[in-house]
């Protein structure tokens, strides 16, 4: 059941009074009865220094480590320099590997050894393996806290061990089932373990169809399969097939928003910057290249229209409808460029139907274009004293130029994924921009032709 709001917002009230009046063991009763990201929502909005050191004095470290996981990295520093050391060491100790490997990534080298030196070893040399993996790969992503069983145990043994195991362990839905040389052989979810004969041996239990991934793939790669295949973890293995570790839904979560995140800075030209808690200076580093790069495209658009100069001295009622052109090629091609973006993200199409999207794209483009052509070109001879020539320039220009729109908008995301770059640096205002400078080409273009018709 969730809390209202307010009934939430008074309980926070009241756990902070009872840290203050000393009632240690009712805070503590009323704190951790509440679910795990209510205490860490809790302890987040602690702002007085007194009452934190009394929430590091009161819980225990096993307690500390679940909050603590829920913080982003700058909290989790904060706490670092606020917590008494040796209390700290214990609660990286009680923490997920993956989490401490996440947070220790973000300082510096010396602050890593230090500390991977005070923890437990067997806790800190899981640490240590899990950050020897590349960045975004499924071995950075993933945990070494799970439950390996043999072919040759009985469902009974299982059973248990998985009374002593199971605490430590990230998940138990799934049992992941090793040779004697540590090989992944085969999968036991925890239904069919409670539902199988005590006496049977875990071989004829298991399903040999796991699904796994190596410890090397891309996390995106990661997320598509178990979103594909719905699973709430996945097996890591090695090249040899030996089981390191396993990757929870929770995190796949965590890569999902992520990526999403970073696609969505990508395509707006604000990558790094869609922080709320980032500065106006690191804001303004991350932006500033991008609005300066697309202002030397912004000269080829002057160079244009000034290369048609003459036609616009002669009929100047042309200038009046370069913003809608220039708007119209814009949108339109940032509208492309996220579907294409988010099909390329998905993994929805290959080569093999790559020529059947840019069809449907730009059949696209061309049944906008003429029904916008269509449109302005009815509305100009409505408002503008039936200028006939003007219309059709306008309708053609704009049935033309939403027609290329689209297929820029489909076409440059494809060649930079070709060269296995992100497909979302296409960013939209690079496309726009793109696109103000062919929508004019094509616009002054028949204009001048059709200059004699204007005079």
């Amino acid at each position: 059941m969730v809390m209202r709001r307010s009934t939430k917002l008074n309980l926070y009230q009241q756990l902070q009074e009872l840290l203050q009046q000393g009632h240690v063991e009712t805070f503590r009763e009323s704190l951790l009865s509440l679910h795990i990201q209510d205490q860490v929502e809790w302890f987040e909005g602690l702002e007085d220094l007194e009452i934190r050191q009394r929430v590091y004095d009161t819980l225990t470290p096993e307690e500390l480590a679940d909050i603590f996981q829920g913080l982003e990295v700058d909290e989790q520093q904060k706490i670092m320099s606020e917590m008494n050391r040796d209390k700290w060491i214990l609660t990286l100790n009680e923490m997920a590997s993956d989490d401490v490997a996440d947070y220790l990534e973000e300082l510096e080298d010396e602050e890593v050894s230090t500390a991977l030196n005070e923890m437990d070893e067997e806790t800190a040399e899981k640490v240590q393996q899990i950050m020897e993996y590349h960045e975004e790969t499924a071995g950075a992503l993933m945990a070494t806290e799970f439950i390996a069983i043999k072919t040759t145990d009985t469902v009974q043994q299982v059973m248990l061990n998985l009374r002593n195991d199971a605490p430590e362990a990230e998940t138990i839905y799934y049992l992941y089932v090793v040779d004697t040389e540590g090989r992944l052989v085969g999968v036991v979810s925890l239904r069919d373990l409670i539902t199988s004969d005590p006496s049977e041996v875990i071989e004829n239990v298991m399903s040999q169809r796991v699904v796994s991934v190596k410890s090397y793939q891309d996390q995106e790669e990661v997320a598509r399969l178990m979103q594909k295949y719905d699973f709430l973890a996945t097996p890591v293995v090695s090249e040899e097939n030996r089981l390191v570790g396993i990757i929870t839904v929770d995190d796949i979560i965590d890569v999902i928003e992520d990526e999403t995140t970073e696609d969505f800075g990508e395509i707006s030209a604000v990558r790094g910057a869609t922080g709320a808690d980032i500065t106006a200076w690191e804001s303004t580093k991350k932006r500033a290249p991008w609005i300066i790069m697309l202002m030397f495209l912004g000269l080829i658009t002057a160079e244009v229209i000034g290369y048609f100069e003459d036609t616009l001295q002669t009929i100047v009622i042309l200038a009046a409808f370069i913003p809608l052109l220039m708007d119209a090629a814009g949108n339109t091609g940032t509208q492309s460029l996220a579907v294409m973006v988010r099909n390329i993200a998905l993994g929805t199409f290959d080569k093999r139907n790559v020529w059947k999207v840019l069809r449907r794209e730009l059949l696209t483009g061309l049944m906008i274009g003429a029904g916008s052509g269509v449109t302005i070109a009815l509305l100009i001879i409505l408002f503008y004293e039936q200028n006939y020539v003007i219309a059709g320039i306008v309708g053609i220009s704009i049935m033309l130029t939403l027609s290329v729109s689209t297929l820029t908008g489909s076409i440059i995301p494809l060649i930079i994924n070709r060269l296995k770059i992100d497909p979302a640096v296409a960013s939209g205002p690079f496309i726009t921009t793109l696109n103000d400078i062919f929508g004019l080409l094509i616009y002054f273009t028949i204009a001048t032709s059709m200059i004699e018709y204007l005079m």
